[in-house]
């Protein structure tokens, strides 16, 4: 029996800034599953598992997101993998269909935000990135600002003093992935912004600005994920895009011993994660046009350039000035927007990614389209830590 496995179906909602429209999560849920649904032509009786990523919200609330399409008694898996769960959820429906344990399942995310940028929920027990961020205190110094800008911001000074990489050489990933949602409907976000707009905006942590930081949002995505069985049964094909390579990985002994805050982002994660995705797809960073990253923060799209076989280490500024990740150039680094401009609801963004990846590799994405695009990466990233690579390419 084939183990291959297959997106036949996304959907999403528009990103939102929080409290500015009037949902909440099941809503959220409906709208993207229902999509997913649809675009994959299958009822939801069809799913036989149900894996539903959000990191703030009570304890049944997949269950609660999923009986919006349908109340079928299905196993639903509630995840939470600090940013990268939507990718974790991901993770396991693939997981579950590559194992052969059922032929379709669901991968959904959503997440209802506060505004302002990100806080503890729980007082009254050890934060689970604590040792992270004692390990960067160490070695930079903090004034009280928010500590994810802090954290990411931290890394790019690092990789600033170590290769030479300027503010300017960030200043220009946010001026691009602003460039690229201008063409996303689906972004919170839609405003073009000249460099000198992007370096004058608001200091929140040097050397990032705030156009150079993700916001907080409101949404969700979803995608329906098959079997090679499935996909022949219900004629799919024509619609199917392949989960070649997927590979999840979290902190390892080098995170804590590196003394460094690239490594303390996830920067060694997500090379060990690309490696390990790159292999099973038996492919290459040369084999992909396209690429969906975690740019939470200007600083972590270049020093994630470097993970996933971009560009050497050290050289993911020459990469920015040589404008090989935008159209025209090498690869096209988030034709999204990305989170920084498309927008961050923590639980959807790796679905979001994947959908995005999945309409560019059908040539659906209408006027972000990367032209010839045959292979794809997406890369999610959450502290604390997890870092999910997967590498997409048509199925036939």
């Amino acid at each position: 029996m084939s183990n291959r496995t297959f997106v036949v179906g996304v959907g999403m909602t528009k990103f939102e800034k929080p409290g500015s429209r009037d949902w909440d999560y099941p809503d959220m849920a409906r709208e993207a599953g229902t999509r997913a649904l649809a675009d994959a032509g299958v009822a939801y009786d069809a799913i036989q598992q149900a894996y539903v990523g959000y990191v703030y919200g009570e304890s049944t609330s997949g269950q609660r997101a999923v009986y919006e399409l349908g109340i079928t008694g299905i196993p639903v898996v509630n995840v939470n993998n600090n940013c990268s769960t939507g990718s974790t959820a991901l993770f396991l429906a693939r997981q579950a269909v590559k194992a052969g344990v059922v032929d379709c399942a669901l991968a959904l995310g959503f997440e209802k935000m506060q505004k302002g940028s990100l806080g503890t929920t729980y007082e009254d027990r050890e934060q689970p990135m604590l040792n992270h961020i004692k390990e960067t205190f160490e070695l930079f110094d903090w004034g009280g600002e928010p500590i994810a800008p802090y954290m990411f911001g931290a890394a790019g000074r690092e990789h600033m003093a170590r290769y030479g990489t300027t503010a300017e050489q960030f200043a220009r990933i946010g001026l691009k992935n602003h460039k690229h949602s201008v063409n996303n409907p689906y972004a919170q976000f839609q405003d073009e912004y000249t460099l000198e707009e992007i370096r004058a905006a608001r200091t929140i942590y040097e050397p990032l600005t705030k156009l150079q930081c993700s916001p907080t949002s409101d949404g969700s995505g979803a995608a329906v994920i098959a079997s090679e069985r499935f996909v022949d049964e219900h004629g799919l094909w024509d619609r199917a895009v392949e989960i070649a390579g997927q590979s999840m990985v979290t902190d390892t002994r080098d995170t804590f011993t590196d003394k460094s805050a690239i490594t303390l982002v996830g920067a060694k994660m997500s090379a060990l994660a690309a490696r390990r995705a790159y292999e099973e797809a038996q492919m290459g960073a040369d084999e992909v046009q396209v690429v969906e990253l975690h740019d939470c923060f200007s600083t972590n799209e270049l020093i994630t350039y470097e993970a996933l076989g971009l560009a050497a280490e050290g050289e993911g500024g020459a990469l920015v000035d040589s404008g090989d990740n935008t159209y025209g150039g090498r690869w096209v680094v988030n034709p999204s927007g990305g989170l920084i401009s498309k927008g961050h609801p923590l639980g959807a963004t790796g679905l979001a990614q994947c959908a995005e990846l999945t309409w560019q590799l059908r040539g659906q994405a209408d006027a972000r389209q990367v032209d010839g695009a045959t292979g794809a990466v997406q890369h999610n990233i959450g502290l604390g830590g997890a870092a999910v690579v997967t590498v997409y390419k048509p199925a036939r």
